[in-house]
């Protein structure tokens, strides 16, 4: 009998289009040597343009999915996705307080990018208050970074510099990286795709600083699911037993090439190709001397 794969049990919304959400993460981990658990925690209606209607599934389903599979497979890391509500995020989080030890990577979908709106003040309040003390590794992009430090500097009123108190000033990532990390967070991958620089940032703090910053030039157009799919990719990483730093490396290197072989299936935007590896190469020298940039 063969060794089993590492399980990784996602907690997302599922995306009828295939590109972003519970359907994202399957591919993904299961591109990456991972069996996947997937826990639906919304019915979305959309395609590759947009967000039309969210359906959030009652927080008792959530709850009852994961723990029914959690009690059957051992589970290496979570990944946890879109949330929909107050209560499946009080759900979830009561749900991997059972296992502390099993490593989880939050991505904090507060928006499509279209910008439809998955997040009210409310659940950006219940993240920061339930999932982020239990976080290992929580991936947003810049806006989302900003969005979610600023809740925090609202509700204890701490900043890291006297200068943070200037009426009006943005944070700068840094600080909203440890704005994040004082919740109790191990670590903040923040992209840097909304940022107003040459090529994509992406960087990599714990509570001493930056770790690693990883450049990519950027790309034309957008992607639908690339987010996604870097947050279950780093989950795939650490349950193929990866550090942290050498696991978001390899898993923006993933990523990167997922874009590079991306396709445009509708109107809308391009999807990363999860499954680039099984396709047949119809030109070798098309191999990119640099990586794309990660597009959220």
């Amino acid at each position: 009998m063969s060794h089993p794969p590492p399980i990784v049990l996602t907690f997302a919304a599922s995306d009828p289009s295939g590109g972003a959400g519970i359907q994202a993460d399957i591919l993904t981990l299961a591109s990456m040597g991972c069996h996947p658990l997937s826990v639906i925690t919304a019915i979305t209606v959309q395609d590759t343009a947009g967000v039309d209607e969210i359906m959030p599934l009652e927080a008792e389903w959530v709850a009852d999915q994961a723990r029914a599979v959690l009690e059957d497979m051992p589970v290496h890391v979570f990944k946890i996705g879109l949330l929909g509500s107050v209560e499946i995020i009080m759900a979830i989080a009561e749900v991997v307080s059972d296992y502390p030890d099993i490593p989880l990577i939050l991505d904090p979908v507060l928006a499509s990018g279209r910008g439809d709106e998955f997040a009210n003040d409310d659940i950006i309040a219940a993240m920061c208050e339930l999932l982020l003390p239990q976080t290992t590794l929580i991936t947003p992009n810049s806006l989302e970074a900003r969005r979610l430090a600023q809740y925090i500097d609202e509700q204890d009123g701490a900043h890291d510099d006297a200068e943070a108190d200037a009426p009006g000033r943005i944070l700068t990532l840094d600080q909203c990286a440890m704005r994040l990390l004082k919740t109790g967070c191990e670590y903040a991958l923040i992209t840097g795709t909304h940022e107003n620089t040459p090529q994509v940032i992406n960087t990599l703090f714990n509570a001493q600083g930056i770790l690693r910053n990883d450049a990519w030039p950027r790309l034309a157009g957008s992607y639908h699911g690339s987010g996604c799919t870097l947050a279950a990719a780093i989950a795939a990483t650490l349950a193929n037993g990866l550090s942290v730093s050498e696991g978001v490396h390899e898993a923006q290197e993933y990523t990167w090439q997922t874009l590079k072989a991306g396709f445009r299936p509708g109107m809308g935007q391009y999807l990363p190709d999860r499954l680039f590896w099984a396709r047949d190469e119809d030109d070798e020298d098309e191999a990119a001397d640099a990586p794309p940039a990660i597009k959220n």
